[in-house]
């Protein structure tokens, strides 16, 4: 076993390392500051009473110690793991000491190769350990190049170990092989097999000097937008979009010598053209008299991410905040250094004396607006979260309908993708060869439309630009001919044209636009419902049909049902729901401590939110899922529509999965405490244009 293994164990069973022996170790272990990078942290807590440093030398160090490797190359590679990572360690009081005597304390490879410069007297000349302050101080570099984080050139030192006689090429390939293979698989072993290649071929390059062209601004773009990518982004067609208002290349022309320390891990959730507004304003500034040389994006990265359901979460409420700040930043505004007076967010470039070089990117959110945030996160418990969220529109100027969801948008879209069985029933009822779907969720209808009916052309329309943007990720990734478009359902008009649309569905919508949609000043609305059908209605053609499927209510409405709670909290839930719930007065009598008698309808709008359980209750409660009867329904359409609208298809049914959630934790009965099924809950309405007179 190798030694540092040897002295790693040691401490982990208790005993103090000697400081003399092991002076990387005593750095290491004494850090009171994490500094990671968050990128493949998979929850905040995972930080908690562990110290990340150094179970990441250890594993780094676990590789080395089974690689096939020589005796001289593996204690080579063994010093500079142990000592390249300790510029994140000390005490709060050597790091301040540390600063003052110009170690690099935020470009953590070159201040881990100061540290062992001055401990070791690596400027002397022993071969030995100027190769391995080299090693230390380009440590990740090779990695990082392939990401776009930095330039060939930060790669450099190494080739003058062999220009200047201390290593042969090959020699330098045989060490630096397996140390990036230690390095990389110390992250993840997934990430070292999908680059080892990219890797070795570098490193062939630079050992035998054969890199002839640094990348282009536009290949760096491309290589730190590879996560991005991955996940669906439509990089050269969005890349076109804003090369057509802006010459990218002379615009970003700085970072093609500079490295962008975290960037990816700070940005890769935001949208392209807002990644490249940050790296705008990141590289105009006047911070600093020198060429600045590195870019560090640490602290915008750590600011941007927390836990949220036991999941290292991105911090939606300050992406969407800052989203709206870089929307409304022009792209001739960043260029003429103008900025946005706003008082509860800005950008901000700083830099210290000690490094000259070096400026620090971050959004500096007024205190007022952190705490406002800091509420957001905790009323996400809570009924609270509604009001909270509105607040945070009021303050900084957002869309209350496009922001509807924050957190729970992943969740939604996911679950919208599970409902294609229910949804199949739909497709016996498209006609034309135009589909429209009204709120498409997570895509799954767009995907059925694909599948089963190849010769419709199917669109799918939301308000909001997240659930686009995740839908042209999806569109991008598995290859779909489906397309999305952002507009408003209740202006369809103003989106599309005539001769667009053959059939417009609203598949598990109308009830979302009821109850969230502020129209004509309030939600819970049925005039929302008559401008959303009116909307559709006007666009069609003559023989264009509207599918709806959505909540429905029984009728006769005076029919009483009983609930017995068989959970301990139930009553609670019931009573906490007659508060929260906005859509209407709930009604219910205690029949005893664990029983009572509700109108049939408000024991299933309950019960509706109930069967989601208390992680979706505070989104739940604010829907309302049942709105009219089949009777009111069909009067309703009469009227707003009037005689050209043709009911083809009216029935009810209950969905399922009700009675199987439910089951265990309820008895539902009539009025006279006998069992009873529950009743339907979805409604399938069907409405063709036809002429009239």
């Amino acid at each position: 076993m190798l030694a540092s293994l040897t002295a790693i164990a040691a401490y982990r069973q208790g005993q103090e390392p000697v400081a003399d022996d092991n002076p990387w170790l005593n750095y290491i272990i004494t850090a009171e500051q994490t500094i990671i990078n968050l990128e493949r942290i998979h929850a905040l807590r995972e930080l908690e009473d562990v110290n990340p440093v150094l179970d990441y030398v250890e594993r780094t160090l676990l590789i080395l110690d089974k690689l096939p490797v020589s005796f001289w190359i593996r204690e080579i590679i063994q010093e500079v793991l142990i000592w390249s990572e300790v510029s994140k360690g000390g005490t709060l009081r050597q790091r301040k000491a540390w600063q003052k005597q110009g170690i690099n304390l935020f470009v953590h490879n070159i201040g881990s190769a100061q540290l062992y410069t001055e401990l070791n007297h690596a400027e002397t000349q022993d071969n030995r350990l100027q190769v391995i302050n080299t090693l230390i101080a380009t440590h990740g570099l090779i990695g990082q190049q392939l990401r776009g984080e930095v330039p060939f050139t930060e790669n450099e030192p190494l080739q003058q170990l062999v220009s200047a006689g201390m290593l042969a090429p090959q020699e330098l390939v045989d060490i630096l092989l397996p140390l990036n293979h230690c390095i990389i698989a110390g992250v993840s072993e997934d990430l070292w097999s999908s680059i080892q290649e990219e890797v070795e071929q570098l490193i062939r390059q630079i050992a035998y000097g054969t890199y002839s062209e640094e990348a282009t601004v536009l290949q760096r773009l491309r290589l730190l937008r590879t996560h991005s990518i991955r996940k669906g982004e439509r990089f050269d067609t969005e890349l076109d979009l804003i090369q057509e208002k802006i010459d990218l290349a002379a615009s970003l022309a700085p970072i093609k010598e500079q490295t962008l320390w975290y960037v990816e891990s700070a940005l890769q959730d935001f949208a392209l053209d807002e990644f490249i507004k940050v790296l705008l304003l990141a590289v105009r500034h006047d911070k600093t008299d020198l060429p600045v040389r590195h870019i560090s994006f640490e602290r915008l990265m750590n600011m941007m991410y927390y836990d949220y359901k036991g999941s290292k979460k991105i911090n939606v409420y300050k992406k969407r905040i800052i989203e709206k700040y870089l929307q409304d930043l022009t792209w001739d505004s960043i260029l003429d250094g103008q900025n946005i007076t706003s008082p509860h967010l800005k950008h901000s470039l700083q830099s210290h004396p000690e490094l000259p070089d070096t400026v620090f990117f971050t959004f500096e959110f007024s205190p007022a607006a952190e705490k406002l945030i800091e509420f957001c996160m905790e009323a996400e418990k809570s009924p609270l979260y509604e009001k909270a969220v509105l607040m945070l529109f009021d303050l900084f100027g957002l869309r209350r309908d496009a922001y509807d969801r924050f957190h729970n948008e992943e969740e939604y879209l996911a679950g919208m993708n599970q409902t294609a069985d229910y949804k199949k029933v739909i497709l016996n009822y498209i006609v034309g060869s135009k589909a429209i779907d009204i709120g498409p969720g997570g895509g799954v209808l767009l995907d059925l439309i694909e599948q089963e009916l190849p010769h419709i052309q199917a669109t799918g329309l939301d308000i909001s630009a997240n659930v686009i943007e995740a839908l042209e990720r999806k569109k991008q990734l598995e290859g779909h001919t489906w397309h999305v478009l952002k507009g408003d359902a209740l202006q369809l008009s103003s989106y599309v044209k005539p001769g667009q649309a053959d059939t417009i569905v609203f598949s598990s919508i109308l009830h979302e636009l009821f109850s969230y949609i502020e129209y004509e000043g309030r939600r819970f609305n049925h005039a929302t419902i008559a401008a959303a059908l009116a909307s559709a209605f006007e666009v069609l053609p003559v023989g264009g049909r509207i599918i709806i499927r959505d909540g429905i209510m029984t009728e006769p409405a005076s029919l009483q049902r009983r609930i017995r709670f068989l959970e301990a909290d139930g009553l609670e839930w019931l009573q906490r729901y007659q508060k929260d719930f906005a859509g209407r007065n709930i009604q219910y009598e205690l029949v005893n401590d664990q029983e009572v008698q509700m109108p049939i309808n408000d024991a299933m709008e309950f019960l509706y939110t109930y069967t989601w359980g208390e992680e979706a209750y505070v989104h739940e409660v604010q829907e309302q899922f049942g709105y009219f009867t089949p009777g009111e329904y069909v009067n309703f359409i009469r009227s707003t529509l009037g005689d050209a609208a043709l009911i083809m298809e009216n029935r009810h049914f209950l969905q399922e999965g009700y009675t199987e959630a439910l089951q265990g934790r309820i008895q539902f009965m009539d009025e006279q405490g006998l069992p009873v099924s529950l009743p339907d809950s979805t409604c399938l309405i069907v409405i063709e244009k036809v002429n009239v007179g």
